[in-house]
């Protein structure tokens, strides 16, 4: 037996609760800020309050919407408004998109250059060496745990992949998540968001870099997801389910960042670059057939793996049942994507004549290397042809 080796990291304060928003301005002013960058969604509305109360502290703030996934080309023109401003410092609130460009804006207004310069695989892949301008994350949504990640996605018109900016400058100095901004969250939304936080904890959990403390924050992650994702979608989330969602979504970013992801992140990357998809719809496409193809290939090639006993831990996780099989995972995952009513990939414009492309990217992707095993060509093949339709098998 190998000996046991990891690190964590996380942002430097997680503050987590129902009505934690209105701590906000003092977290903000206790940074040292004096002029405020706010970066929101498409509509910055939900961050009215917000903005008043930051005011009303004597902090001048400045506004940037994020309409959309973030971009390289997204990220020049932030940087350009931070340096017109001369904002000292970065609060994000909106979904995963605002929160990542957030975090590249933070870090590299202080760090200096263009993006290009520090991107994973279509840049150069320069380490970031400064600290960022203090950052605090607020998300609207359940779904990326961005706030708690040391990595910003960017897409590339021109690449047509996305990529990540990475380095711990990019983890939050405050992570506030507060489950009541998501009263009112669309069900598409929720639905989206959540199915992106259930893979942010299953596939950690089976990570070819799980260690023990996300092990145990998986585990947690899972059963609160499964038990109240379908309801909060279909019916609307009480306050436990929004505590649950909520808190699974930050639990899946403290698992990612320091045990991984896998191959469901590995071909959600360059879907997201190809097409206009939105990222959670895509994970909730692919998990179930990449459970299914991890599974089988687990068994023939690897059965002494430590993953392979854990999909029936991750069955009984998912089911409630001390009984449940392996396989059970599997259906249990697309019978909850069926009852979301959420499309596959060709509804995006995937097609079968851009599978070899599709392929090719995410095999490359940085998230493809904590997969449980190394699948092969036909193995991604069979994922995403699955994927396409949004069926299992």
């Amino acid at each position: 037996m190998s000996p046991l080796s990891f690190e964590f990291a996380t942002a430097t304060r997680i503050v987590f609760g129902p009505g934690k928003l209105s701590e906000a301005p003092g977290l903000v002013r206790a940074l040292g800020v004096q002029r405020v960058l706010l970066v929101t969604g498409r509509s910055s509305t939900r961050a009215r309050g917000l903005l008043a109360a930051l005011e009303a502290l004597g902090l001048p703030v400045r506004t940037f919407g994020v309409d959309g996934e973030p971009t390289v080309e997204l990220v020049r023109e932030g940087l350009a408004v931070l340096a017109e401003s001369r904002c000292d410092g970065v609060v994000a609130m909106g979904g995963g998109s605002a929160l990542d460009t957030g975090k590249a804006l933070a870090a590299l207004a202080s760090q200096g250059g263009d993006p290009l310069d520090y991107l994973e695989v279509i840049g150069h892949g320069q380490v970031l060496t400064r600290p960022s301008l203090p950052f605090v994350a607020i998300p609207t949504t359940a779904g990326t745990g961005s706030e708690v990640t040391r990595n910003a996605v960017l897409g590339s018109k021109q690449a047509q992949v996305k990529a990540s900016l990475r380095g711990p400058q990019l983890l939050p100095r405050v992570a506030l998540v507060d489950p009541d901004l998501l009263l009112g969250a669309p069900p598409h939304v929720l639905a989206f968001s959540g199915m992106d936080a259930l893979s942010q904890v299953i596939e950690p959990f089976l990570s070819a870099r799980a260690n023990p403390i996300t092990d145990a924050l998986a585990r947690e992650g899972i059963r609160r997801s499964a038990r109240s994702l379908r309801g909060a979608v279909l019916s609307g989330p009480d306050a436990e389910a929004r505590e649950d969602l909520a808190l699974a979504s930050l639990l899946g970013g403290l698992c990612l960042a320091n045990s991984g992801l896998g191959a469901v992140h590995g071909f959600a990357a360059p879907v997201g670059g190809m097409f206009d998809a939105p990222h959670g719809a895509v994970c909730a496409a692919l998990l179930p057939s990449v459970l299914d193809v991890n599974l089988r290939a687990l068994r023939a090639r690897a059965p002494e793996h430590p993953a392979t006993p854990r999909f029936r831990e991750l069955a009984v996780l998912l089911t409630g049942r001390e009984d449940a099989r392996a396989e059970e995972a599997v259906a249990w995952v697309e019978s909850l994507r069926e009852a979301l009513r959420i499309p596959g990939l060709a509804t995006y414009g995937m097609t079968t004549e851009r599978l070899g492309e599709l392929v090719s990217k995410a095999r490359a992707a940085s998230s493809m290397k904590a997969n449980p095993l190394v699948l092969t060509d036909a193995e991604l093949t069979e994922i995403a042809t699955r994927a396409m339709a949004g069926t299992a098998a």
